[in-house]
């Protein structure tokens, strides 16, 4: 079985007596269902499964499941043999946005706490941003991603010794020994050809063949772009949010990655607020990742963004070295002069820093440059930039010299993220190799999560 982190969440809520329904959202192909049923099943003797996509094109039991009396009944018509007490039956609801009137009936079937629940699915937040009685205060929304570096690290067959000792390193802000960082940089650009899609990397750790998982990386790409508008009604809203979705890896190769706008319907007298229903429809789904544009980096860093100057970035690295280079490995596992791994690195980057709980940000100033990302620094009540460097000119980075020398902006830390082995600080700049990413952790977004 693939270690996944968030098994430890799941498991704690289904210990827990909460008065909250716990739902684990994100985007298909990225294990939601595989780890809640390996832990409910795990954990409960009387364990009820269902999906709400394959019954919506089915049976259509739950339909009008519109009471908890209406839904009893229906879940006795698939289940009623495993329907005991609450203590030792738990019901997982997979897919639920398929039944957006579910999502109103969880405040009542939490009240009555006949059962335990959990339930998962895909464009989630689609589908909670368009229903109307969302129960406040009864869902636990849980965001799930892909493997992180971390996990593909511990799929790999490093151990849980070998990783805390490289935390270690990373708190201490000292380099890995030679081999141990050859090793790791090897895997790390082995991790930006396969991704983080559990069947991808179960396919890689199997059989090495690189042909099986660019396969699966391209169903899942084909997939999401029917995701991208399958909840949308309005015909041409459908054909502009996958237009955008399309055309990210192509925006990530021009020279400042940023969203096109006037080529999304080749109109040029466009603007990105005309847009932004379809951004937040993209981004809500789990399938594109936003950076937003910051020009004036003071703390906390959402009160000075926007929709304008917008980057997005794929979900998932694999993804996109897939579109890219197809079976080609060359391109990333060996030092070509010729090939630009700048928006892979970046997009790695991003979804590591998503996925440890970071919201994204850049820094744009027409004078000063772009700086590839900014985080939030609770600690100093600051911000951090970070650059992103794939090639060997990785101290040369003027944009973050001049934001580094504005003293309005108190900035405390500031990262270089390269393939070097070295980890050193010169001129307020902590230079250090780009794997240590996975150590990147947004504690107070944790914090925050289980207070809300």
């Amino acid at each position: 079985m693939l270690y996944r982190k968030i098994t430890k969440r799941i498991e704690e809520y289904l210990s827990s007596d909460s008065d909250r329904m716990l739902l684990i959202d994100g985007a298909r192909q990225i294990g939601k269902t595989y780890i809640i049923r390996h832990t409910g099943e795990k954990m409960f003797s009387n364990y009820i499964e269902i999906n709400m996509e394959e019954d919506k094109l089915g049976d259509r039991v739950f339909a009008d499941a519109k009471t908890t009396k209406d839904f009893y009944m229906a879940l006795s018509v698939v289940a009623g043999d495993k329907m005991k007490e609450r203590a030792n039956t738990l019901v997982f609801i997979d897919e639920i946005q398929a039944y957006d009137h579910l999502l109103t009936l969880v405040k009542f079937l939490m009240e009555e706490k006949k059962f335990t629940y959990i339930a998962s699915g895909s464009l989630l937040g689609v589908t909670l941003k368009n229903t109307q009685s969302v129960p406040i205060g009864s869902l636990d929304v849980q965001h799930m991603y892909p493997m992180d570096f971390e996990e593909f690290l511990y799929a790999n067959g490093v151990g849980e010794i070998a990783i805390n000792a490289m935390r270690e390193s990373f708190n201490k802000q000292e380099a890995l020994s030679e081999a141990i960082h050859n090793k790791v940089m090897d895997l790390f650009k082995k991790y930006l050809l396969v991704g983080g899609l559990p069947k991808a990397v179960r396919t890689f750790i199997e059989s090495r063949n690189v042909v099986e998982f660019r396969s699966i990386q391209k169903e899942a790409h084909d997939l999401y772009g029917v995701d991208a508008s399958k909840y949308e009604e309005e015909h041409d809203r459908k054909l502009k949010i996958r237009r955008i979705f399309d055309m990210i890896p192509s925006n990530l190769e021009n020279k400042k990655k940023r969203v096109v706008i006037k080529s999304i319907e080749d109109k040029q007298w466009k603007r990105s607020d005309d847009y932004l229903d379809e951004f937040d429809y993209l981004i809500s789904a789990g399938i594109a990742l936003e950076v937003r544009a910051i020009s004036k980096p003071t703390y906390p860093l959402v009160e000075n963004s926007g929709k304008n100057l917008l980057k997005l970035y794929l979900n998932d690295v694999g993804i996109l070295s897939s579109i890219f280079y197809r079976n080609n490995i060359k391109a990333v596992m060996s030092d070509i002069k010729s090939i630009n791994l700048g928006s892979i690195y970046e997009t790695v980057v991003a979804q590591e820093l998503k996925a440890h709980g970071y919201d994204l940000y850049y820094y744009d100033n027409k004078k000063n440059g772009e700086v590839d990302y900014l985080i939030d620094d609770a600690d100093n009540l600051s911000n951090i930039p970070i650059e992103v460097k794939s090639g060997k000119d990785y101290t040369v980075h003027s944009a973050l010299d001049k934001f580094l020398s504005n003293d309005e902006y108190n900035i405390k830390k500031a990262y270089v993220l390269s393939n070097e082995q070295r980890v050193y600080i010169e001129n307020g700049i902590t230079y250090m190799p780009i794997y240590y990413v996975m150590f990147f952790e947004n504690i107070s977004n944790v914090v925050e999560e289980f207070l809300d």
